[in-house]
């Protein structure tokens, strides 16, 4: 399997947003520390390119953003300052994205330790998402002729409101998420299926409800490949997520959707989403449990 990485995720940032991004960098220590791939699948990735962007953004909202011309409301719908380092950041993450989506062609599964900024809308950001790297990289290996069709399995405590969006009306895109009903975003656009949960929801109701869903959205799409957003934001204890799932039911999660793709012969592509916990050290151990899932199921 190859792991994808960026590093600089804080430097830009102002003191109170640096707790929940430098979750980054210290996830891929744990992951060179754990030893969950040789040193040379830790990869780097190059910058998402103008040609992918622009199939699921449109051209006014890429300049405006790339530019420093966003108004302030919108400034305040993203969530965090705009700068030059800011537009770096996420045209990295989204070039992982694809990265990992590439090689989970050959490897069955791809990973990187960024990525599901699924509230990014084709015309706006929000929720510190300002481009939807899933339908970014959906499209993109749509363009090169890799795949057709595309599944999007949103595990993130929120709802994909942006990817929903963006792929209105795309056939070829499906897109399910389970999330917290009552949670962000509070006026939700729906997807291809939605599976909406009550806050406190633990390990065996949200098992249940996912092993279903997951059988329906694999009959209906008929995927070429899986994007999956493996949010440890469903934790018990995460700050933002209100859900009440322990370690050990993320980690059946994650045994679930990847042996249900495994088994239908679908390659995956997996991001790590959300994830605010305020003990960070053990949100990030959660994580590196999600990362070494996924390289058992690699080719």
């Amino acid at each position: 399997m190859k792991i994808y990485y960026f590093d600089q995720h804080t430097f830009f940032l102002p003191e109170k947003h640096r707790f929940p991004a430098s979750k980054y960098s210290m996830l891929r220590q744990r992951v060179l520390t754990a030893n969950v791939v040789p040193p040379e699948n830790m990869r780097t990735p190059e910058p998402v390119s103008d040609a992918d962007l622009h199939r699921a953004h449109t051209g006014d909202y890429l300049h405006r953003f790339e530019h420093g011309l966003l108004t302030k409301a919108e400034i305040r719908l993203i969530g965090l300052p705009w700068s030059p380092e800011l537009v770096q950041r996420v045209k990295y993450t989204a070039g992982a994205t694809v990265a990992v989506c590439r090689h989970a062609l050959d490897d069955g599964v791809g990973l990187s330790l960024g990525g599901g900024t699924h509230h990014a809308c084709s015309d706006h950001g929000q929720g510190y998402c300002l481009y939807n790297d899933v339908v970014v990289a959906a499209r993109a290996l749509q363009a090169e002729g890799s795949v057709r069709r595309v599944l999007v399995i949103d595990c993130d405590v929120h709802q994909g409101n942006g990817t929903a969006e963006t792929t209105t009306g795309d056939s070829s895109i499906f897109t399910f998420s389970i999330h917290g009903e009552k949670n962000f975003p509070y006026c939700k656009i729906p997807g291809d299926l939605d599976v909406g949960l009550p806050d406190g929801t633990g390990d065996e109701a949200y098992l249940r409800a996912l092993d279903e869903a997951l059988d329906i959205a694999l009959s209906r799409s008929r995927p070429d490949l899986a994007i999956y957003l493996a949010g440890v934001d469903v934790h018990e204890n995460d700050r933002l997520g209100r859900l009440a799932l322990t370690r050990s039911g993320i980690g059946r999660r994650d045994e679930s959707v990847l042996s249900k793709c495994r088994e239908s012969t679908i390659p995956v592509g997996v991001v790590m989403a959300g994830g605010y916990s305020r003990d960070l050290s053990k949100m990030v151990e959660i994580q590196l449990q999600t990362v070494q899932i996924a390289a058992s199921f690699s080719l």
